[in-house]
């Protein structure tokens, strides 16, 4: 992430360690408060009219709305637990391998663009909140593919094979609704800079890496045609560049090894 450390250093205020970690909290306490208030949502959720009338506090307080509240359950509860603890790893997760600063950056970024969205187009998204998860969980399957967790406590699997179900998610979820999809790629451009894009430049310069390689291996002096040969082992200068070689009294050629006394 060279491209932030050169501006971290002006504006390292903007770091928030930790941010998404206090984004689920929040979840979790509008949670709990609609237990209180059912009609809480009605409250925070994202009207362009009533904040433009001066309830600015919707800008805010629209990511964290839930529009379909299920109440409180034992399944719920573990559902939460278990929500709640895989986005403190995701958290955790990318600040590591991006620093603080960068990765408030990101997230920032997302919820920027949402924010556009809602009030430049004709129509609101009610899962906008949740779409910050889905940018930051995509990153995270993208930078570390092969981390493990027990699904359901049990199961274990690799994070990329997630992913992958999230993604076809998104896409169905884009079939069904074509006026989603606009949400969907708005709220994933911040996945697409910080991790998307650089993921499928590191698998190009692999491949050219690979590609190299065979050509270079392709190139390869054949051995009948080294100059240097060990009449012994018949090792040589082509496939053994730093053997040493001497002529014998006998007017042949050893290798260091072979060289008679």
């Amino acid at each position: 992430m060279t491209f932030f450390d050169q501006y971290e250093r002006r504006f390292g205020w903007l770091a928030f360690p930790g941010f998404l970690r206090f984004y689920a909290l929040f979840h979790v306490l509008v949670f709990v408060l609609q237990l209180i208030r059912p009609d809480l949502y009605e409250i925070l959720a994202f009207d362009r009219t009533k904040i433009l009338s001066g309830e600015i506090w919707r800008v805010v307080t629209m990511f964290f709305a839930i529009s379909q509240f299920g109440g409180m359950s034992v399944m719920s509860i573990i559902f939460l637990f278990c929500a709640v603890s895989f986005v403190f790893m995701v958290s955790d997760g990318l600040e590591n391998q991006w620093g603080s600063f960068a990765t408030s950056l990101f997230y920032y970024t997302g919820i920027l663009l949402m924010l556009i969205a809602n009030f430049a187009l004709p129509f609101h998204f009610p899962g906008s909140g949740t779409l910050l998860y889905l940018s930051a969980f995509f990153a995270f399957a993208t930078l570390f593919p092969k981390v493990e967790i027990l699904l359901f406590f049990v199961i274990p699997v690799q994070i990329r094979f997630l992913g992958f179900l999230a993604a076809a998610g998104v896409l169905l979820a884009i079939i069904a609704s074509p006026i989603a999809s606009i949400f969907y790629v708005i709220g994933l451009v911040n996945y697409l800079i910080w991790a998307g894009i650089p993921a499928l430049r590191g698998t190009v310069r692999v491949i050219e890496s690979g590609q190299r390689k065979r050509r270079f291996n392709s190139m390869k002096i054949d051995p009948s045609d080294a100059f240097h040969t060990c009449v012994i082992c018949h090792r040589n200068d082509v496939e053994d560049p730093e053997v040493e070689f001497r002529i014998g009294a006998d007017g042949r050629e050893y290798c260091e090894e072979h060289l008679p006394k």
